[in-house]
């Protein structure tokens, strides 16, 4: 019996150290899908971003044209 005894104590504490590595590897996977996550949101962020500053820019760029267009023509015809 107390064989048993002090075989069981190293046995409780060797699967506790077993447990609780197993739960810093799950931290770290789960630390390292969240990373991946926020860095996949940033990236689609930054897309959808520059996609509208280049939709906007287009729109004011055309816009931008035809007053001045429009100024040409009328110098033309001062002329």
């Amino acid at each position: 019996m107390l064989q048993l005894k002090s075989i069981g104590t190293p046995l409780v504490l060797a699967l506790a150290l077993f447990t609780l590595a197993g739960c810093e590897q799950a931290e770290k996977s789960a630390q390292q899908m969240l990373d991946q996550a926020a860095q996949t949101a940033k990236q689609a962020i930054d897309d959808t971003n520059k996609a509208a500053q280049q939709a906007l820019s287009e729109a004011i760029g055309s816009e931008g044209r035809k007053p001045e267009e429009a100024a040409k023509k009328e110098d033309t015809q001062e002329i």
